[in-house]
């Protein structure tokens, strides 16, 4: 096992004047489970792949444990890498799939068998051992190609999106086999993920990137209850926290009549943050015309549009946003219904309307 290192690592692609990575300086500990998150196009994958040395890189250098592998050949780093599509040989058994890779290297047969069962065992593969991939479902195979991982004993496993291919169901319960074998197995492990929420049950800790840039790391609970900026805010939780942009006068700002204390350094408008459960039924302060109400059965969530026309949304370009409320799911509000919240004082996020940035 060993930590992984980024210094200064920047990825910029021929053709292209922005960097698909841009100076990424992150450090994942050893035995350390660390996810990279953000929307497509952030440079997730890239900097898994500079990792695994599929991708060149153009600027600073990539530690694996104390060696500098940024001009190692991928086969020699001493890691392995699980893809979206399971990329299992059609006319090998599951015995001969996890092995390949061992068979390659010359590793006697005898020590195949016993690495290949010891994962069979744990990735309960074990009565699928002779069976050809088609024989198996779609979580049968990524257990496979993991199991293919895993028998390679490397420093560090890489994941790249590995669950996309599942539906639903099986990704929620697949994540957690996945999460609980890594505590297990204690190996160093990097997961690339668009999913905020695959991204928050899994990880020791996340880094969310957004245009090559690394926005924010730390645990999925500092994520969530102090992130560094607005666009970490957006995109951490589900439903999303509620970012609106509201006049700042008097050394308030104002969200119809609710008004929130701010710093004199505010300015003239300053975006406000409140998640759905950070909102409570009022008989005064910020009222919203009813527009969608989810029920959930334990939850329902209501969807609706501001009635002051001073409150804008931080995603000036969405015309379809929304504001997003928890209710509880015993007497939720109807479509067309104006309601009046207030928001919990702790539950207040402000963000600079100039930079979004925490204030």
């Amino acid at each position: 096992m060993a930590s992984v290192v980024f210094k200064d690592a920047s990825r910029i692609y021929p053709g292209t004047t922005s960097p698909a990575v841009d100076k990424l300086n992150l450090t994942v500990n050893d035995g350390e489970f660390l996810v990279l998150v953000g929307p497509s196009g952030c440079g997730k994958s890239t900097s898994l792949r500079m990792l695994a040395g599929l991708e060149e890189i153009d600027n600073g250098a990539i530690f694996i444990g104390d060696r500098d592998v940024t001009n190692v050949a991928p086969k020699d780093r001493d890691i392995a890498m699980v893809f979206q599509s399971y990329a299992l040989y059609p006319h090998m058994t599951v015995a001969e799939n996890m092995g390949f890779a061992l068979k390659i290297a010359g590793v006697a047969k005898e020590e195949r068998d016993r690495r290949v069962l010891e994962a069979a065992k744990l990735l309960d593969l074990e009565p699928y051992l002779e069976r050809k991939p088609k024989a198996l479902s779609g979580g049968q195979r990524q257990r496979v190609a993991m199991g293919r991982a895993i028998v390679r004993e490397p420093q560090v496993f890489l994941m790249d999106e590995p669950l996309s291919n599942l539906d639903a169901k099986l990704r929620v319960a697949t994540r957690t086999q996945i999460a609980a074998l890594q505590r297990r197995l204690g190996i160093t492990t990097v997961y690339v993920t668009h999913d905020q929420v695959e991204a928050m049950t899994m990880g020791d800790r996340v880094a969310v990137l957004k245009d090559g840039l690394l926005q924010q790391v730390d645990t999925p609970r500092n994520l969530y209850d102090r992130p560094a900026n607005a666009f970490v805010a957006g995109f951490i939780g589900s439903p999303a926290m509620n970012l609106l942009v509201a006049p700042v006068s008097g050394g308030k700002a104002k969200l119809g009549h609710l008004e929130i204390d701010v710093p004199a350094s505010a300015g003239s408008s300053v975006i406000v943050g409140i998640r759905p459960e950070g909102f409570m039924p009022a008989t005064t302060g910020f009222e919203i015309q009813v527009e969608v109400v989810e029920e959930l059965g334990a939850d329902a969530f209501v969807y609706g549009k501001p009635i002051d026309s001073s409150v804008r949304f931080n995603n000036a370009s969405d015309e379809n946003a929304q504001v997003i409320v928890r209710w509880d799911p015993k007497s939720p509000p109807k479509s067309g219904q104006n309601v009046t919240v207030s928001a919990k004082s702790d539950a207040i996020h402000l963000f600079s309307a100039t930079n979004g940035e925490r204030i």
